[in-house]
């Protein structure tokens, strides 16, 4: 089973200076555990968790004073659409990640999560892996 088959092509962009919490209404609002942080003055886009805003919040930080940009990720991990369910997940997996971006042609189409993943292989029909 492809990437394509299976991640989010609802991808939620916000910017640096979003709060934590228009970033979370935003993340709920789509049914998404991540959004893509863009700025005009990046090259390339960064990300900002549902885990991210956890930690913050966990740590006492006021979720609509903190900035979106002091709590996102200073890289992406990016993958194709044409790459296996197998690989997104083990790419995953060594680096301790839950979301990859997915490109195509240098154009963002996507997001995958675990969730996604989990989604497509527990689906009616799913043919990765053996027997349940």
């Amino acid at each position: 089973m492809r990437v394509s088959v299976g991640m989010s092509d609802v991808v939620l962009r916000v910017g640096p200076g979003h709060t934590l919490r228009e970033a979370a209404v935003k993340m709920t609002d789509l049914g998404v555990g991540a959004a893509i942080v863009e700025d005009e003055e990046w090259p390339v886009p960064r990300i900002v968790t549902e885990r991210d805003i956890l930690t913050a919040l966990g740590t006492g930080l006021d979720p609509d004073a903190e900035k979106v940009r002091d709590h996102m990720s200073e890289s992406v991990i990016t993958a194709s659409p044409e790459w296996s369910m197998e690989r997104a997940a083990m790419e995953m997996s060594r680096r301790k990640i839950r979301h990859l971006v997915i490109y195509r042609d240098g154009e963002l189409v996507g997001v995958l999560s675990m969730r996604d993943i989990m989604h497509a292989w527990t689906s009616d029909g799913a043919t990765s892996g053996g027997p349940p």
